[in-house]
């Protein structure tokens, strides 16, 4: 493309003689300078799919357990534990995606490939929702999985490409892609917001037919804007690296000098320290899972707790899914609160440019998450006396003559949690995994996600069958007046209690990489939690 029929692309009049960034091209393989690429600019438009894309995923997820149990007619448990298995899926597939991105196809590659399956795969749920030909469960889940697929490409890649656009080596540059981490997540929050509330509404109040097709039109609208903006971005190869093959070849390579005690070349040294590095990595991620097990129960049992509630807010009745909005709107509240006035307080008191490490951060968000399921255990314990007060014990469809007001906290602080722990974690794993990880860093990171999802459908289902023997009521019976979630989130309660001191423990002794550049050593020079 002639950059003159693009005025964006036009550098200023003092950098035309810019020298191009080593290691970085456009989409032609072309070399590419600072004053015309990358930048706020190129990572906009990557912000749009990714909008795009968390608005479709979670307006399909948050009400999901409600079409199962609806149209599909399976049971509580088996839906809950149907939506943590698919989730999970989804959450994992990154780790595949990430592979292919990081030693095949590149995340630019990749993210057209996902936007792609994106497209078929919210336009077949659509067509199942609306074609009674179509309306067999499996029909329906090829649909679902084929998303969990597009996820698996989309997710490791969307964050690490916009990240790229901003080079590290530049002091400014820098500073903007430590603030695109918050930005990035408070973006992603308005799009799970708008899809909880409207999507929700439309599935229940207009058709599910309708409630699919919104999601599958603006992924494919947010395609095209991505495509867009290809002109400006900045793609990155590893030939300016000390070698040309894969980067997990060289991972694979140094995790074999290290099981071997071999590395006297310097080739193999710079292998065996990355390969370390990813190692040290470990401890972290196994510490997470639990966080990922409680963040499982907001699209399943919470919402089928909400759905036994007063919804009124005047003439409206809110649907269930829409409650689900709480947790994002306490996102965008908090997220200008931390980054403009928390972080230069802390600044100023722990003389960290960031205000907090990446590890404490994480940890304060862990901390927040078991302070808010302990909460949803005692509004839920609430609930049930409420019923039993009222006599609905036996009435499954009865509203329980308590607010949705109830659940406010445990959304809120959850959505707390999130900006504390998922962006910590989001920047811990891009930052401290070797450069050409990266991809594979943020599928750890949405692993956590996926492996607590699991964790999540597989507690369910055991005891549910645990405590459901001899025809008693399970923790997660049909009707929830007789159900046990109280008793389930003080067991998550626990497993949280447990990982949280694990984490500390762990997250004390880990020693941030060396950073590459003075920039770099500003915002991680602390070691310690």
């Amino acid at each position: 493309m002639d950059p003159a029929a693009d005025p964006l692309l036009l550098p200023p009049p003092a950098k035309q003689q810019e020298s191009p960034l080593a290691g970085v091209s456009d989409y032609r393989g072309r070399p590419v300078c600072r004053g015309n690429s990358g930048g706020w600019r190129s990572a906009l438009f990557v912000v749009a799919v990714e909008i795009a894309g968390s608005f479709a995923y979670f307006g399909i997820s948050a009400n999901l357990i409600t079409y199962l149990t609806g149209p599909l007619g399976q049971s509580n448990a088996s839906a809950a534990a149907s939506v943590n298995a698919w989730s999970g899926t989804a959450s994992l597939m990154p780790l595949l995606g990430a592979f292919l991105a990081d030693a095949y196809l590149g995340r630019y590659k990749s993210i057209i490939i996902a936007c792609s399956l994106y497209v078929l795969g919210y336009g077949m749920l659509t067509l199942s929702a609306t074609l009674p030909a179509l309306r067999p469960a499996h029909f329906f889940y090829v649909s679902l999985y084929l998303i969990a697929v597009a996820h698996g490409a989309d997710k490791p890649c969307g964050l690490a490409f916009a990240a790229d656009q901003f080079d590290a080596a530049h002091p400014e540059e820098r500073a903007s892609r430590g603030s695109l981490f918050n930005w990035w997540f408070f973006c992603m929050a308005v799009g799970i917001s708008v899809a909880v509330s409207a999507v929700g509404y439309i599935q229940e109040s207009v058709g599910w037919g309708v409630g699919f097709g919104v999601p599958c039109a603006i992924v494919l609208c947010a395609f095209t804007v991505f495509l867009l903006g290809t002109p400006t971005y900045r793609l990155y190869n590893c030939k300016h690296q000390s070698s040309s093959e894969s980067p997990l070849l060289r991972l694979a390579r140094g995790l074999r000098a290290l099981l071997f005690r071999r590395g006297r070349g310097r080739g193999n040294h710079a292998e065996a320290e990355d390969a370390r590095c990813v190692l040290r990595l470990l401890p972290i991620w196994a510490t997470s899972l639990a966080y990922g097990v409680v963040y499982a129960q907001i699209m399943t049992l919470f919402n089928k707790q909400g759905r036994t509630l007063d919804r009124r807010i005047g003439p409206f009745d809110l649907p269930p899914a829409a409650l689900q909005a709480l947790g994002p709107l306490s996102i965008l509240l908090f997220v200008p609160v931390y980054d403009r006035a928390l972080v230069p307080a802390l600044r100023w008191a722990t003389g960290n440019p960031s205000g907090l490490t990446m590890l404490q951060r994480v940890g304060a968000g862990m901390a927040t998450s078991l302070a808010a399921v302990s909460v949803a255990a005692l509004v839920e314990a609430r609930r049930l006396a409420t019923a039993r007060d009222h006599g609905l014990v036996d009435d499954p469809a009865a509203t329980v003559p308590m607010t949705w007001a109830w659940l406010v906290p445990q959304y809120a602080m959850l959505g707390v949690a999130d900006v504390l722990a998922v962006v910590g974690l989001q920047e811990f794993f891009y930052d401290q995994m070797p450069h050409g990880l990266r991809s594979l860093g943020l599928a750890l990171y949405l692993s956590v996600m996926g492996i607590g999802g699991f964790i999540s459908s597989m507690l369910i289902s055991l005891i549910d069958a645990l405590t459901g023997r001899g025809g008693r009521d399970s923790w997660f019976a049909d009707n929830l007046n007789r159900a046990h979630l109280d008793y389930f989130y003080w067991l998550l309660a626990g497993l949280s209690a447990v990982e949280l001191g694990l984490y500390l423990a762990f997250a004390r002794s880990y020693v941030y990489k060396p950073p590459s550049t003075a920039a770099a050593a500003a915002s991680s020079s602390s070691s310690s939690v």
